[in-house]
């Protein structure tokens, strides 16, 4: 039978398996583990298989001696499980496996120990959590992304769920502070219950006390009737109180007071209240900075910074933009039914942006895209400039020859005035047909109008060009056409500022 060591002291926690069919060897490792305080026990090869069968309960197997083919196999078919090897004779055939953490010396050694056993914990602790957590689309809702910072955001939020702790979530304006705490909810024991959000910064400070604690009828002007709190509503579930950095210092220390009692009354009363609420607070404010300038209670800190989420901003994680499109596109496709789409290189101009307002300022963005440019593709061009990171030349249609010339005969009749009267206008086309016989420009044998409507245009862009140094806002201004338009019409003509030469 295997030996059994500590096992009974300490039940449910993860034990390590040492498996060694030398007596005198397995009484050395034996006497080290107990040194260090580990839960452990002892087997022979052939008395492991067993263990394997409930293997969330193994922190690690320490292998030793020359290992069998079976013991070889065990290995393979854990990946879960991470194996430590002291002692083994052909090391090499297991050392190629992920878990498979490392050797230890043949002199044994408590640092190296200790330091081989923390290993095994980080290993469990990176491990891909089983069933539900990530794969549920109810569970981690709005933390999009695959990048390191929020695969620790996740794996923090499980960790601090089940407990009862107060939890600080931190974070710029707009990174989802609230989508943590919502998520850290959802999770915990007190998910049945109502999550109660209320933002201290947005509520005048008369006013907060009542809002949170809730007040009794006649307490103060205006109060017709008994009215519930934030607190009262939380009962039994979340109370999220955002923004706790801006909450004045006066309602500081009356929320401290309930933290450490855990009750409460109501404004104008006596009666004490109990409250059974979890608090997850946040702020985008550096509170050791306020708590050095006085206007943060240092111990009201302590109390709420029991566990701290960092979220991270957007520009720190800007490998999780695409995945942030697709989920904030499909939620609008949803609200408006229409949808766009960003080409590659639009969404590589996103990506070197540095987002100051974070994914609320990336969800404006697809909103005012939607808008104007619905069910349509997006490039860079279409994008507004400060997002423009990218030179990309845009897209100018190439109209058939008839759109051409429509286009010029609009531009020639363009500078017309005219009104609801047809004989304004009619007076002002035979002005313009009179001047032209006067000059004498049709020959008698006719010409290419298009060919003489593009010369003309040739000609007056070339002399406002000149005029104004080439500056093309300055010649677009007086040719009374937009910028834009001028700069097609030098690319279609083939313009450009003559290279000055230098005589020597």
């Amino acid at each position: 039978m295997p030996q059994n060591s500590k096992d009974s002291n300490v039940h449910g926690h993860k034990k390590i398996v040492v498996v060694d069919n030398d007596a005198v060897r397995a009484h050395q490792l034996a006497t080290v583990l107990s040194f260090v305080g580990e839960n452990f026990l002892q087997c022979t090869q052939e008395q492991i298989t067993p263990y394997f069968d409930n293997s969330e309960h193994i922190l690690t197997v320490i292998l030793t001696g020359d290992l069998s083919l079976s013991t070889v196999r065990i290995v393979k078919d854990n990946p879960k499980v991470p194996f430590l090897l002291y002692d083994v004779v052909d090391a090499s055939v297991l050392n190629s496996h992920v878990n498979v953490i490392g050797n230890i010396s043949t002199m044994l050694n408590y640092a190296q120990l200790t330091e081989l056993i923390h290993h095994c914990h980080q290993y469990h602790n990176k491990l891909p959590r089983s069933g539900s957590h990530f794969s549920s689309s109810i569970l981690f809702r709005s933390l999009i992304g695959t990048s390191k910072l929020m695969n620790e955001v996740r794996f923090l939020i499980e960790q601090v769920a089940k407990t009862p702790a107060s939890v600080l979530v931190l974070g710029e304006s707009g990174t989802g502070k609230e989508v943590i705490a919502r998520n850290i909810h959802n999770l915990s024991s007190r998910a049945k219950g109502i999550f109660v959000p209320i933002n201290c910064g947005a509520i005048p400070a008369e006013l907060l006390e009542s809002e949170l604690f809730g007040h009794e009828k006649g307490a103060f002007t205006g109060a017709i009737s008994t009215r519930k709190g934030r607190f009262e509503l939380a009962e039994g579930g979340t109370l999220f109180l955002d923004e706790i950095g801006d909450m004045p210092q006066p309602m500081q220390v009356k929320l401290l007071r309930v933290l450490q009692e855990r009750t409460f009354e109501r404004v104008g009363g006596s009666k004490s209240i109990k409250a059974d609420v979890r608090i997850i607070a946040a702020t985008h404010q550096n509170l050791e900075e306020m708590i050095k300038e006085g206007t943060f209670r240092e111990d009201l800190y302590y109390r709420l910074n029991v566990f701290p989420i960092e979220t991270p901003a957007l520009r720190e994680r800007k490998e999780d933009i695409p995945l942030l499109l697709k989920e904030l596109l499909t939620r609008f496709e949803h609200e408006q039914e229409k949808t766009i789409r960003f080409t590659e290189k639009a969404i590589e101009s996103l990506m070197e942006h540095l987002w100051p307002g974070n994914v609320r300022e990336l969800s404006n963005l697809i909103e005012r895209m939607l808008i104007m440019y619905g069910d349509q593709i997006v490039d860079v061009a279409e994008l507004p400039p400060k997002y423009q990171h990218i030179d990309v030349d845009a897209y100018t249609p190439e109209y058939p020859e008839e759109l051409q010339e429509q286009d010029a005969i609009n531009a020639l009749f363009s500078d017309f005035d005219y009104d609801d009267e047809d004989d304004t206008v009619a007076d002002e086309i035979i002005d313009v047909t009179q001047q032209d016989s006067a000059t004498d420009i049709l020959p008698s044998d006719g010409l290419n109008l298009k060919e003489h409507l593009a010369e003309l245009e040739i000609s007056l862009i070339t002399q406002s060009l000149a005029k104004h140094d080439y500056v093309v806002a300055r010649a677009a201004e007086t040719l009374g056409m937009r910028r834009t338009t001028l700069v097609e019409k030098m690319r279609k003509y083939h313009l450009q500022k003559p290279v000055e030469t230098c005589v020597l």
